[in-house]
C-alpha cells in the first residue's frame, strides 16, 4: 500500500481554508484518507490535520514545493510529515520505573512505532533494562551545582542523535527555564492528579489518608512554569475505602503508563497543536490505530 503522509495546518481562520487544501491534494494526484478540523471561535485560529496518499507516487518535496501558494495565500504554518519516517525519542527516568517500563514494551511490540535514540538517567537503577534492549544508556547525575553542566550534555545527546522528542518517564529534575524554551512543545512529562494538593515523597499516601477516591494522571508539554504547560492527555480511576496505600500506588502507576503513551502516541502521529496555554488533540479516526502503529 502507499505510505500515507501527514499535512498538519495552523492559521487565522476564514473562509476558503479546507476547500483550498483539499482542491490543492486532488489536483496534486492525493487521495485524502481521513481529515480533522477545529476552529477556536475564541482565539480566531484554524486547526488542520489531513492523512493522505499520492496515487501519482509524487515525492513529498515535490508536494510539498506546489503547496507553498496556498499557504501563502492563508498565511499558514504548516509541515508535511512523511509517514514512513519513525520520530526519533529520547526517554529520561529516575527511580520510578514503571512508565519507562511500559514505555520499552510497547515500543518493542510495535504498539509505539518510534526510535528510541537512548535513556538519560540521573541514577543506575535501569541501567541494565536499557542495555539489554540494545538502546544507548547516559548516566548524567544532576546536582544544585553542575545542574547547567548536566543539562548541557542532555542537549549534547539530542543534538548528536538527532532527537525529536524528549520524553520525561517519571525523571524528577526540575529541567531550567533555558532547555525547556530551546525543546518547547518537544518536551512531554507525566504526573499523577494529586498536585497541587498533596506534595511531596508520598502523594498516593496522603491521597490515602484524606479518602480520596478518584486516582488520575496528566500528560503535558513542559514549560517554565512547573507542571502547567498545555494538557495533551488525562485519565482516571476509580478506588474505594477498602482499597490500601499500596493499591492506590499500583492502581496510580498503571494510570500514569497509559496516559504517557497516549500522549506520545498523538504526538508522534502529529495530532497535537499547541493553542495558547491548551492542547487541540485530534482524536485517531476509527480505523486508523492499525496503520498508525504501521507508521
Amino acid at each position: 500500500m502507499p505510505a500515507r503522509h501527514v499535512l498538519t495546518v495552523k492559521c487565522k481562520s476564514e473562509r476558503g481554508i479546507v476547500a483550498a487544501i483539499s482542491g490543492y491534494l486532488a489536483q496534486a494526484g492525493c487521495n485524502i484518507v481521513d481529515a480533522s478540523q477545529y476552529d477556536d471561535l475564541v482565539s480566531g485560529m484554524f486547526f488542520m490535520r489531513v492523512s493522505f496518499i499520492s496515487e501519482e507516487k509524487a515525492s513529498l518535496e515535490e508536494i510539498e514545493a506546489g503547496f507553498r501558494t496556498v499557504a501563502s495565500r492563508f498565511s499558514m504554518t504548516y509541515d508535511f510529515h512523511d509517514g514512513v519516517k519513525r520520530m526519533k525519542v529520547l526517554l529520561m527516568v529516575s527511580r520510578f520505573g514503571h512508565c519507562l517500563n511500559d514505555l520499552l514494551y510497547r515500543w518493542k511490540i510495535g504498539a509505539l512505532p518510534i526510535d528510541i535514540t537512548g535513556v538519560v538517567s540521573n541514577h543506575f537503577d535501569y541501567q541494565k533494562v536499557v542495555v539489554n534492549h540494545d538502546i544507548p544508556f547516559h548516566h548524567i547525575p544532576v546536582t544544585k551545582a553542575n545542574k547547567q553542566e548536566a543539562e548541557a550534555r542532555i542537549l549534547d545527546v539530542v543534538d548528536r542523535t538527532g532527537t525529536e522528542l524528549i520524553v520525561l518517564a517519571r525523571y524528577m529534575q526540575i529541567l531550567s527555564d533555558r532547555m525547556c524554551s530551546q525543546m518547547s512543545g518537544r518536551i512531554i512529562n507525566i504526573h499523577h492528579s494529586f498536585l497541587p494538593s498533596f506534595k511531596g515523597a508520598n502523594p498516593y499516601k496522603q491521597a490515602f489518608e484524606r479518602g480520596v477516591k478518584l486516582i488520575g494522571a496528566t500528560s503535558h508539554y513542559v514549560t517554565a512554569d512547573l507542571d502547567e504547560g498545555p494538557i495533551i492527555e488525562q485519565d482516571v480511576a476509580r478506588v474505594t475505602h477498602a482499597q490500601s496505600a499500596e493499591d492506590y500506588v499500583a492502581i496510580g502507576r498503571d494510570v500514569e503508563s497509559q496516559v504517557l503513551a497516549r500522549a506520545i502516541h498523538a504526538h508522534i502521529h502529529h495530532r497535537t497543536f499547541i493553542d495558547g496555554n491548551r492542547t487541540i488533540v485530534f482524536p485517531a479516526s476509527p480505523g486508523s490505530y492499525a496503520s498508525e502503529r504501521m507508521g
